[in-house]
């Protein structure tokens, strides 16, 4: 059972009402199911959301394949089934194996993996594992995919229903360590907020 009723114009911020508007314009009705369902609660946030998944998808560097492949060690990470039913079978036609996909489904030893798709699965795994990418993981995506191709993908992401609203609020942090953001040269102390 969901736990937000369906949006609808009134339940959004008044301010926001317009931009609802235009969302479910271009959506064609209010999103009843996935992360859309959800972030159309608050207008802005679901149209900079949905700005985001398109530059991603559209205008990335990555190959669909690529792209794919990370959604769904994204998605078994996070064990989040909507993204993983949503990826799997378009991974598949992208020209991710099957058999890789099948392994990354069930968490079974992977397949001899192509040099783009281990940096892409290293990356993912230790990303989320650990909130850190080793420097190792960090320089093979790199030089499989250059910077922009392991910098877009690490941008801050809408959270998914299966992440913890404490998990979202870190998440640009997060996102931002993997990639080794160097520290400001006088730290900023924040154990008093």
């Amino acid at each position: 059972m969901a736990r937000l009723p369906i949006a609808t114009k009134e339940s959004v911020p008044e301010a926001q009402r317009t931009t609802f508007d235009e969302m479910v314009k271009g959506l064609g009705s209010v999103p009843r199911y996935g992360p859309g369902s959800v972030l159309i609660h608050v207008p802005k946030a679901h149209q900079w959301a949905t700005l985001l998944n398109h530059y991603l998808r559209e205008e990335s560097s990555l190959s669909k394949k690529i792209q794919e492949l990370a959604m769904l060690v994204t998605a078994r990470e996070l064990d989040c089934q909507h993204i993983w039913n949503a990826h799997a079978g378009s991974a598949r036609k992208a020209g991710v194996r099957s058999e890789l996909v099948d392994a990354l489904r069930d968490r079974k030893e992977l397949p001899a993996l192509a040099l783009d798709e281990a940096a892409v699965v290293n990356y993912g795994r230790e990303f989320f594992r650990t909130r850190r990418v080793s420097r190792g993981a960090f320089q093979s995506a790199l030089e499989q995919f250059g910077r922009q191709g392991v910098v877009a993908p690490s941008a801050p992401q809408p959270p998914r229903r299966s992440q913890p609203p404490r998990r979202s609020r870190v998440g640009a942090r997060r996102c931002f360590d993997s990639i080794g953001l160097r520290a400001p040269p006088k730290p900023l102390d924040i154990s008093s907020r």
